[in-house]
């Protein structure tokens, strides 16, 4: 019986040598053998070498992740060893006090490319970035019970035109309880020592970014006596934060009214009265040029928007929109204010980030100095040979006059 094959091409070979773990699609994987998502399959050289040992999913643009540069089964022990090694990894170099919500398994970074498994207090929440997972997530929940005993197991499933749906999509269940006990609509969980209620089954996302940890108690050391203005607040997390350090003033602007009441009920979990801050609800380049009118001025201004989003009256994307989001917050800083940038689309390096800046900055005729550079904290590691995995870029600027 003639050998099954999945040969790679050498530019292939030269990236799995160089230690990446993705397959991308090319003239070569046409030509593998029929297989389904799910497939354990053995990756070779043209010359049948073995390479590696990885899960198929023939439908994606990224057709096979690899799993071991060995020979392997994806089973309950080879699982386990790996949720043990992320578990280590959090417990030994994560700053996880007074924090119950965190990345307890990311993907590349953990050896399991494709899944990742967030902790929300007593329940944990998968999500498949990769159909192969689909066959084994029966696998993946019975072990992640037994090692973690969670009270639930929930999955949250992302769905395609995810950019498209984000503005309309925040009371959709995507949510979906695989195991244990159903969690309360709004979950309080902590970070930082503060409280942030999330929905484990309604939207795209739970209402909390996991990844911003550390860059919200940044915030923190900053804040106090200041006056604030977060654009895309989304939820509030970062008003609360500074809010929490004594800020002055913190106003959040946000298109959605859903998001706004949310942020509200954030500071409230927290006694923080929100009648003693502001809130808008409406398009954030809109809000900056009535502020601009109003004289509003400010001693932080900071955006972390989505990559793309849709507004009755402008399209935001990060490619481009960043620049135009800081020439228009600009007037609005006071000098030697603080503007603070991020995001978290993968495909705009670090970089194509900063010329976002400068050409905001250039617009608005002033000088930005970067102090501080972040990205996202220890619990969402990533393989030094996987530079896709350093995705967020969070970047703490000095506004120095005009230029």
């Amino acid at each position: 019986m003639k050998q099954l094959q999945w040969t790679v091409g050498q530019e292939s070979v030269r990236m799995l040598e160089l230690g990446h773990p993705w397959i991308i699609a090319d003239s070569w994987t046409k030509k593998w053998p029929a297989g389904k998502a799910g497939d354990l399959i053995e990756l070779t050289d043209a010359s049948g070498r073995f390479l590696a040992t990885a899960l198929l999913d023939p439908e994606d643009r990224v057709v096979a992740r690899v799993l071991g540069r060995e020979r392997m089964r994806l089973d309950r022990k080879w699982l386990e060893r790996r949720l043990q090694a992320a578990r280590r990894l959090r417990d030994e170099h994560a700053l996880l006090g007074e924090t119950d919500a965190y990345r307890l398994v990311n993907g590349e970074g953990d050896g399991l490319p494709g899944v990742t498994v967030d902790r929300y207090g007593d329940f944990l929440m998968v999500q498949l970035y990769c159909a192969g997972w689909r066959p084994h997530l029966p696998l993946l929940t019975r072990t992640l019970q037994d090692i973690f005993q969670p009270t639930g197991i929930y999955e949250k499933s992302r769905p395609q035109k995810t950019r498209e749906l984000e503005a309309t999509s925040d009371t959709k269940r995507y949510g979906k309880l695989l195991a244990g006990a159903p969690a309360p609509t709004r979950l309080t969980v902590m970070e930082n020592g503060l409280s942030f209620l999330v929905d484990l089954e309604h939207g795209l996302n739970t209402g909390l970014f996991l990844d911003q940890r550390v860059n919200r108690r940044n915030l923190m050391g900053r804040a106090e006596g200041k006056r604030v203005l977060n654009l895309f607040a989304y939820t509030g997390a970062f008003s609360v934060a500074a809010a929490a350090a004594e800020a002055k003033l913190v106003t959040s602007v946000d298109a959605s009214p859903g998001y706004t009441e949310w942020a509200r009920a954030n500071f409230g979990a927290n006694r923080l009265n929100p009648k003693r801050h502001e809130f808008i609800v409406g398009d954030c380049l809109a809000a900056l040029g009535e502020l601009n009118r109003q004289g509003k001025r400010y001693d932080i201004v900071l955006m972390d928007p989505p990559s793309f989003s849709t507004t009755a009256k402008s399209r935001f994307t990060t490619r481009g929109g960043t620049s135009e989001l800081v020439a228009a917050a600009l007037p609005l800083l006071e000098d030697g204010g603080l503007m603070i940038t991020s995001s978290n689309h993968q495909k705009v390096d670090v970089a194509d980030f900063l010329k976002e800046l400068r050409r905001g900055a250039l617009q608005a005729g002033n000088e930005l100095r970067v102090i501080n550079l972040a990205g996202q904290p220890e619990d969402f590691p990533y393989p030094v040979t996987f530079p896709e995995g350093r995705y967020l870029k969070y970047v703490v600027s000095v506004k120095s006059g005009s230029l």
